[in-house]
């Protein structure tokens, strides 16, 4: 690429279980940097709106705000959320999502009341906009916990989680905070599923929160009774927008009730830290996740960096666990190259133990390739 100082933007996302988006940007960007000094590598861990969509808003300079709120089961826990310039990033993953369970999982009492705590702290220091990210969700309550701590009360019902909403007999919104009305809110989710039906969320998700197929149909239940409530206290059904079924229906609690607009993750997230301005002027994107798959055409981080990468005519290349796309999937989606440690590392188990090692190689590889 020239004698001239390369510029290289590294923004994956993480490889879940073997590194975070902010520790694999790091390692690569070593590795470009050890085969070649001269370079100016600009670090920008992504995410898609589930989990590390806070901790990329914090890398890029976003300010921490600690407070201690509910984890999907009700258990008190130090969290966070990232504030900037009158706009907060309030994450369900890093509040009561299912990576803060661990094996804790109850798809049927589990919640999103510390979602709830989280969007009223922001309230408080006066914001102007809060952006929901939405993804990793341990919950099936419909939103039903948040709006709980915001205000409304949900009649008729008593405990947390999904199961319980079969019960409810009205939604009063009288108690809603009323800071809510000069905030803007915004759902990062790229999951466009309806809140029922068999792509919804109880149908879809609740397996994956470790719901059995009784229990799938008995949260559909609740969920049907608690679209009905809602719509009666709102005046309007926006259960079949698409994404009211994200985050086990606190999408369309958050659409019904907070009048949230839902739009892509990665490009919300992109959009947050800055992505654009960054890679103006790059010699070439890096980006990157765990797996490179079907799925990730479908609006995962990578193929996010690349559109936009794309789009200013920069060349992007993934560097990801493993990939099962065909050679012309990968060129479709504007990658140039791909890398893989599955290539340095056969054995899913070390590579996953030395990923970061093995992203460090890879960075080096990146730049040999690419400069020498």
């Amino acid at each position: 690429m020239g004698t001239t100082v390369p510029i290289v933007v590294v923004a994956p996302d993480k490889l879940k279980g073997s590194a975070t988006a902010a520790q694999a940007a790091a390692a690569i960007s070593r590795g470009i940097v050890d085969r070649l000094p001269r370079a100016i590598v600009r670090e920008i861990p992504i995410a898609d709106g589930g989990d590390g969509t806070v901790d990329a808003a914090l890398s890029a300079g976003w300010q921490r705000i600690d407070l201690v709120a509910e984890d999907a089961l009700g258990v008190l826990r130090p969290t966070y959320f990232a504030m900037q310039d009158g706009v907060a990033i309030v994450e369900l993953a890093q509040i009561c999502g299912l990576v803060k369970l661990g094996d804790r999982r109850d798809p049927m009492g589990a919640g999103t009341e510390g979602l709830g705590t989280a969007i009223a702290h922001a309230l408080d220091l006066g914001v102007h906009e809060i952006v929901i990210g939405l993804g990793g969700s341990a919950s099936t309550d419909g939103g039903a916990g948040m709006l709980r701590r915001l205000g409304a009360r949900t009649l008729g019902v008593e405990g947390r989680g999904g199961a319980v909403l079969a019960g409810i007999s009205r939604l009063d919104l009288g108690g809603l905070s009323s800071k809510i009305a000069d905030v803007t809110f915004t759902l990062a989710a790229d999951v466009d599923n309806p809140l029922l039906g068999p792509r919804g969320a109880a149908a879809v998700f609740a397996p994956q929160k470790g719901a059995t197929p009784g229990q799938v149909d008995e949260l559909e239940q609740s969920l049907a009774r608690w679209s009905a409530v809602v719509g009666a206290a709102t005046g309007r059904d926006v259960s079949d927008c698409p994404g009211a079924g994200a985050a086990g229906g606190a999408g369309f609690a958050a659409m019904a009730v907070l009048n949230s607009a839902r739009k892509s993750g990665v490009e919300v997230v992109l959009d947050l830290v800055g992505f654009d301005a960054a890679s103006r002027d790059a010699t070439l994107v890096v980006t990157g996740e765990g797996a490179l798959d079907v799925q990730t055409l479908d609006g995962k981080a990578p193929a996010g960096v690349a559109r936009r990468a794309r789009a200013a005519g920069v060349p992007v290349v993934a560097v990801v666990g493993r990939n099962s796309l065909s050679s012309d999937q990968i060129r479709d989606a504007g990658f140039r190259q791909v890398y893989t440690l599955s290539s340095l590392e056969p054995d899913p188990e070390k590579s996953m133990a030395e990923a970061l090692q093995l992203l460090r190689l890879i960075g080096a590889q990146i730049a040999n390739d690419l400069w020498f």
